[in-house]
């Protein structure tokens, strides 16, 4: 039994050596570090194995490949915004206002538009209705990019009608994530590829298990057609964002339908991404006027709603639309109104929201009443106790499952798009988020986040003090765990 010691004694060495050399190895923030280092030291060799998956950073090519592509779309969009009519948003231009436009465009890479339309959307039946409308009356260009593309029904008649428009000659293109579209397989995508389309895994979406690695999805939910009419926001292609999945129930969602020179943006968003993705220099997309057509005085919309489009991603030094986002909330001195299904802040943002609150302004948190997934619901919730606690009204959405992923400051300012309030979506996905500077359109969005509450049940220090202690554990010990979740 000697030698079954000095083997145990020689793996729990050796775990711990390796343990600090993972972990230190890389420049990270202290609590996924200290998070990682519990997971590692206290489940030798299986920490390893996780760490292998979960924990690695994202591949030196995968970086090369999305930092080198050229923002080949911003000439067209800064014409555009030169010939935009003058009669814009008066908020866009306040003092406040400028500060957030400023910060966000620091590196000349996300100009205000102007000459926007936008629409919310709320429901799944209204937002498929009109994407799809939308689809079919594309002339030239069809541009999806998608984190979740599922093999279901509404996936598949989404399939089939890119099917049809490849045939009537439209140049349709396909960008998703392969982790997060299970069974939306290549095979299912030839159909669309026979057709004359173009389908793309996301780059760091490509090979995962053989590669080891697991994170850093494509979480960016983007559609623009003839570069003109552009979607951004929460859905996803598939059956449950229609509420037709049991575990869920009715989904509710934010998406925004935008007409303007902001879905240049987006196309220029798309463009970098596809070409980060491609396999072979022919399927590079370079610039032409089709995909960014100049929108001058003749074609321009008359919208009046002033627009940023913001995209990041961990090939970034610096987590630049948690900074942004934060940057916006602290503009606050009304209100500060989120929605989110995941409630796991870093600490920097989780002190922004107490800062704020404790200045009188009014914060409140949408979110959803049931869990997608065990562990990073339990840590929502150790969050929404701690909120609580500090002074920020935590509202628990029970209509069904609560997916959108928006921002209201004051009268003046919202956003809607793919980031989640969490460590993921801060440090680990790409996402998008369309900013808005206008006062209309923020009324619309106060409307449905009081449509909301309607809804919801405001979580209070009795019911707290009401939950058991098994549940008070297993929330800490999953906000233990909240950085790597």
């Amino acid at each position: 039994m000697i030698w079954w010691h000095d083997f145990v004694r020689i793996i729990i060495i050796t775990n711990t050596i390796l343990a600090f050399y993972v972990v230190f190895h890389r420049r990270r923030s202290v609590s996924t570090t200290w998070a990682w280092l519990i997971i590692l030291l206290v489940l030798p060799v299986v920490g390893i194995t996780l760490y292998a998956f979960f924990g690695r950073g994202i591949s030196q090519e995968n970086i090369f490949a999305i930092n080198k592509q050229k923002h080949i779309g911003l000439r067209n969009v800064q014409k555009s915004i030169a010939k935009a009519p003058k009669n814009t948003s008066p908020s866009d231009t306040s003092k406040a206002g400028n500060i957030a436009i400023n910060f966000f465009n620091h590196q000349q890479e996300a100009p205000l538009t102007k000459n926007n339309q936008v629409k919310l959307y709320t429901e799944g039946e209204t937002f498929f209705h009109d994407m799809l409308k939308d689809m079919v009356r594309a002339k030239e260009t069809i541009n999806v990019e998608f984190y979740t593309f599922y093999s279901d029904n509404i996936g598949n008649r989404v399939l089939q009608l890119l099917i049809k428009k490849a045939k009537q000659g439209v140049k349709v293109r396909v960008i998703y994530d392969a982790w997060g579209s299970m069974g939306a397989t290549k095979v299912w995508f030839d159909q669309l590829r026979a057709a004359g389309g173009e389908v793309l895994p996301f780059v760091t979406s490509r090979n995962m298990i053989t590669r080891y690695r697991i994170n850093y999805h494509l979480h960016r939910k983007i559609v623009v057609i003839d570069g003109r009419i552009s979607w951004t926001g929460g859905f996803n292609i598939g059956d449950q964002y229609l509420g037709k999945k049991k575990k869920f129930g009715h989904w509710r969602d934010s998406q925004v339908r935008i007409v303007g020179s902001a879905s240049l943006l987006l196309q220029e968003r798309f463009v970098m991404d596809w070409n980060a993705s491609i396999t072979n220099n022919q399927q590079l997309i370079r610039f032409n006027s089709t995909l960014f057509p100049d929108l001058d005085e003749k074609n321009i919309h008359e919208g009046d709603v002033a627009t940023q489009i913001i995209s990041d991603g961990p090939d970034r030094y610096a987590p630049y639309m948690r900074n942004g986002m934060m940057r916006l909330m602290l503009l606050a001195r009304k209100r500060l109104w989120i929605q989110t299904p995941y409630l796991i802040p870093d600490d920097a943002v989780f002190a922004t929201w107490q800062t704020i609150a404790s200045s009188g302004v009014d914060v409140r948190i949408m979110i959803p009443c049931k869990p997608d997934h065990p562990f990073i619901y339990r840590a929502t919730q150790w969050y929404a106790n701690e909120l609580t606690r500090l002074g920020v009204k935590i509202y628990i959405y029970e209509d069904g499952f609560l997916h959108a992923k928006t921002t209201i400051v004051d009268d003046h300012f919202s956003s809607v798009g793919s980031m989640n309030q969490d460590f993921r979506s801060y440090n680990l996905n790409f996402e998008d988020n369309a900013v808005f500077y206008d006062k209309k359109f923020n009324q619309k969005m106060v409307a449905a986040f009081e449509e909301d509450m309607k809804h919801s049940h405001l979580l209070t220090k009795e019911e707290i003090k009401k939950q058991s202690r098994a549940l008070r554990t297993l929330q800490a010990f999953s906000r233990m765990l909240s950085p790597i979740l």
